[in-house]
């Protein structure tokens, strides 16, 4: 027997675990744990560790079970102790749940079985204890349908076959003439299962197990196998969960939603998942179990009169048709409501936090089986943030870090025009389960629209129902539209999770998956055919609408607030333009971190004057050229300065090779060649003069002002001259001169006289001055080695960490594709370098940088202005290795605050 301990019991006999050991039993268990330390009813039970799994990875099946056996056998004991049943009992058998349960919420994810322990002599036990045939013959069909799918692998062989077992399924309720699972009778379910086992003979080739105990041990490892199916590794690349935390088992004792019209079984929130609303919501379905509910087979009802009602006026239900056949559980079950309502209000008030409940009620029993902090949009996670903070639950810290920075993505992307929008036309409507503006074409199957949205086109996943094995198509869907399900099913609840805008329980929509077509009140729409989804409406367009910025709401505002109280980073932008600068302002930025002057040559007729530079042969012929691009350039910083009044604006002198400004195509080149007036072979002579083999590493950065000094010289006049009209309109300027590349001081000191030369001219000629500062990005290994030699001239550094990163690493992120996933899915690289910092690595390069310009020049200003500036574990770092300021996108300003925010709170 291992001295390890591996397997912990919860109920009101005794309990084990406890909230804070999720890492060991993961967050279903723990929960479960401290559910039952609150008082709340919860089926008794016990969890198999996260542990285990790491075990039977490492050592395989037969070598776990092994381990566990002894641990396990008195965990059953125990739940047969606490529920007065035996397990393996024919006459009155004990029948449990097997969930899986990761220390992160992974809904959906991984793999569940529910009613373990029948077989033929036990069904016939439990329906003369339960007084119910119907009852204990559509537990053991559903037992052996998800015993078969899961632990036997008896799967639909394509994409395009339905559930096997749904299909037959199909069949019988067509030959009895009947629509919903719940017309079926006893004698018919007996035909399910003998049916389905004889599927599962024939196509997996062996019998249906009927030994409870070889159903358990199956079952235990099958769940621990689905920590590493397909759709698991999805969720976790998506999510950044390690895969070495592994999940942890939990047994418990079954309670059962489907005995009748006095039982049922529902998901609820404690606030709105969606919008943030302090209400409680949730759906359930009467004589079901859990799984009817997520799966969207049947279409539920709300458990709140008020959620009935509004899901009533979505749906287009009057209200006396609503009390008949859609009544709410307040309505139906007022007592059972009651505590519902008491449970979660306890719930919430003690993880402070809001919470995903899952409850059965058992012949008028109310049993709570999880609750978890849950899933919500970025809207919502804003909402419920500042609100708790309101209501005196949380604290500002806390608050904060509820937000997940990412996660504000959400409140910032587009909304549907509302002109645009007037003039659309709509085809149907369905649930709004995930809010959200989303256009895009069609496509019916998860795997083609990776490979459609890898073509870089728009697509809306359409479904009957999504499952786990479509999310990689959910994920890079734009929306996601399903025939069936409610407010709680998988499509929602990932789709939330995700981000994604989703309409769910659309039922004028039906799914033809052979024809590859849906159908909407008898028109017939085609794979590739656009429409638009309105998450935050349920309804659903035809054809293509236009959006506009989202307006932000005031709980945002507040947010924003409190970032600024606890960030010691300040928060630049990577601005070209004065549109890219307002929108970067209003974001909250406080000054343009990195401004790309090359951006500002591809505009209009600036690319003329720039190939006629190239093309001069001498420097007169430059300076004539470089003379056309002045006005341009002072114009552009003009605008950049009076957006960013009074606010640092750092300009990076020219940086990419000069062979980026030709076009090295016939068709191109003969276009160039005609719109300057010279000979096409001329033309093609200089473009292969600027080949080079390694542009990367090439004559680009400061090795361009040096060969081509007039070239800084017109750059640094029009900063200079902008700066002053700036000034003289009542504009506050702070302008900021970044050479790029340097790799000595030398370099940086001969670009230094070019500068300082023109500033001494242009303010002389002007007869006033304004303050400015001298920089470099520190972008090569050599410079972060040199860098306390470089601060000598350079009074801020700014990393350059896309071209750091490319550098230190030794590869190309242009080119790293053809190998870096790989390297990724084999665990050689946690992360994308190119996303988030090489901490160790070239954040070392980082860290030496910092200290060595410190130690040369104690008031130096550093920066960084790479992308990632805007990834929130990169700017932990930053914040760590004590620079003044990250620079990112404008729209990603907001996210870097709250990022920032949080590093601050950490340290």
């Amino acid at each position: 027997m291992s001295s390890t301990k591996y397997v912990y019991l919860f109920g009101s006999h005794g309990t084990e675990g406890a909230a804070g050991m999720k890492n060991l039993l993961g967050g279903k268990g723990a929960n479960l744990a401290e559910m039952c330390r609150l008082g709340i009813p919860v089926p008794p039970g016990f969890t198999i560790s996260t542990e285990a799994c790491t075990a039977y990875t490492t050592l395989g099946r037969e070598r776990l079970l092994e381990m566990i056996r002894d641990e396990v056998l008195a965990g059953i004991r125990s739940v047969e102790a606490e529920m007065g049943k035996r397990f393996g009992d024919a006459a009155d058998p004990l029948l449990l749940s097997v969930r899986s349960g990761a220390r992160a919420s992974m809904p959906g994810m991984m793999d569940t079985i529910l009613n373990l322990g029948l077989n033929d002599e036990a069904v016939d036990g439990l329906a003369r204890k339960a007084g119910n045939e119907r009852f204990a013959w559509d537990s053991y069909r559903r037992f052996v349908q998800m015993y078969g799918d899961v632990v036997m692998g008896l799967k639909p062989v394509s994409k395009e076959e339905h559930d096997p077992f749904e299909v037959v399924i199909d069949m019988v309720k067509e030959a009895r003439g009947v629509q919903l699972d719940t017309e079926l009778d006893a004698a018919d379910l007996k035909e399910l299962v003998a049916r389905f086992k004889a599927l599962i003979r024939a196509r997996i080739g062996r019998d249906f197990p009927v030994d409870p105990w070889e159903q358990l041990w199956g079952a235990i490892v099958a769940v621990f196998d689905s920590w590493n199916n397909d759709r698991a590794r999805v969720y976790r690349e998506l999510n950044d969960i390690p895969e070495s935390w592994g999940t942890a088992v939990n047994v418990q004792a079954m309670v059962f939603g489907n005995l009748g019209d006095h039982s049922a079984t529902g998901v609820a929130f404690t606030r709105d998942a969606g919008t943030g609303e302090d209400l409680f919501n949730g759906e359930f379905l009467v004589n079901a179990q859990g799984e009817d509910v997520v799966a969207g087979i049947r279409t539920p009802q709300q458990v709140s009169l008020v959620g009935s009602r509004r899901w009533a006026e979505l749906a287009l239900v009057s209200e006396a048709e609503r009390a008949e056949h859609y009544p709410s559980l307040e309505e139906l079950m007022p007592e059972l409501y009651r505590q519902l309502i008491e449970a979660e209000t306890t719930l919430e008030n003690h993880f402070r936090d809001m919470q995903d409940l899952e409850f059965t009620i058992q012949e008028g029993r109310l049993w709570m089986l999880q609750t978890r902090n849950g899933k919500r949009t970025g809207a919502a996670m804003v909402r419920i943030a500042m609100e708790m903070l309101e209501q005196g639950m949380i604290d500002e810290k806390t608050a904060l870090e509820r937000v997940t920075p990412d996660r504000l993505n959400d409140l910032l992307h587009p909304v549907f025009d509302p002109r645009a929008l007037a003039q659309a036309k709509p085809i149907a409507r369905g649930l709004p389960a995930s809010p959200g503006a989303a256009t895009g074409q069609i496509v019916f199957f998860a795997d083609e629209a990776e490979t459609w949205a890898q073509r870089g086109r728009d697509v809306i996943l359409v479904r009957q129902e999504t499952s786990p094995e479509d999310l990689r198509g959910m994920s890079v869907a734009k929306g996601i539209l399903t025939a069936r399900g409610g407010m709680t099913s998988h499509a929602a609840v990932v789709a939330r999770g995700m981000g994604k805008c989703c309409v769910s329980g659309c039922g004028a929509v039906h799914v033809d998956l052979k024809a590859r077509t849906m159908t909407v009140d008898g028109t017939v729409y085609a794979e590739g055919d656009w429409i638009s989804l309105n998450g935050s409406t349920g309804e659903v367009y035809y054809g293509r609408i236009a959006t506009r910025d989202a307006e932000l709401s005031g709980d945002f505002g507040k947010l924003m607030a409190l970032t600024d109280k606890y960030r010691r980073l300040e928060i630049r932008t990577n601005a070209d333009t004065p549109e890219e600068a307002a929108v970067a302002r209003k974001f909250g930025a406080t000054g343009i971190g990195l401004c790309r002057t090359e951006h500002m040559f591809f505009e209009g007729d600036r690319i003329l004057a720039v190939r006629e530079m190239i093309l001069a042969d001498g420097e007169a012929g430059r300076r004539k050229a470089l003379a056309k691009l002045l006005p341009m350039q002072r114009s552009d910083f003009e605008g950049l300065f009076r957006e960013m009044d009074g606010l640092p604006v750092t300009i990076r002198l020219l940086d990419p090779p000069l062979h980026e400004f030709v076009p090295h195509d016939d068709a191109g080149q003969m276009t160039m060649a005609r719109d300057m007036g010279v000979s096409l072979g001329r033309i093609k002579l200089r473009v292969e003069q600027l080949h080079e083999f390694n542009p990367m590493l090439g004559h680009r950065g400061c090795r361009l002002g040096i060969s081509f000094p007039e070239i800084t010289e017109m750059q640094a006049r029009a900063i200079f001259e902008a700066a002053l009209n700036a000034k003289s309109r009542g504009t506050a300027v702070v302008p900021e001169i970044m050479v790029p590349l340097v790799g000595t001081i030398r370099e940086l000191d001969q670009q230094a006289a070019v500068i300082r030369r023109v500033a001494e001219q242009v303010f002389a000629e002007r007869g006033e001055a304004v303050h400015w500062m001298l920089g470099t990005m520190i972008e090569t290994p050599r410079a972060a080695l040199v860098a306390d030699s470089i601060a000598r001239s350079a009074e801020f550094f700014s990393f350059g960490t896309n071209d750091l990163t490319q550098m230190t690493m030794g590869f190309s992120r242009d080119d790293a594709g053809s190998f870096l996933p790989r390297y990724l899915k084999l665990g050689l690289y946690e992360h994308d370098p190119f996303r988030s910092i090489d901490q160790k690595g070239v954040g070392q390069l980082v860290e030496m940088a910092v200290a060595k310009g410190r130690a040369t020049r104690p008031d130096i200003e550093l920066g960084v202005c790479g992308e990632h500036g805007g990834d929130p574990a990169s700017i932990g770092f930053f914040h760590r290795a004590g620079l003044r300021y990250v620079s990112c996108s404008p729209f990603r300003v907001p996210i870097a605050r709250l990022a920032a925010a949080q590093a601050a709170i950490a340290s």
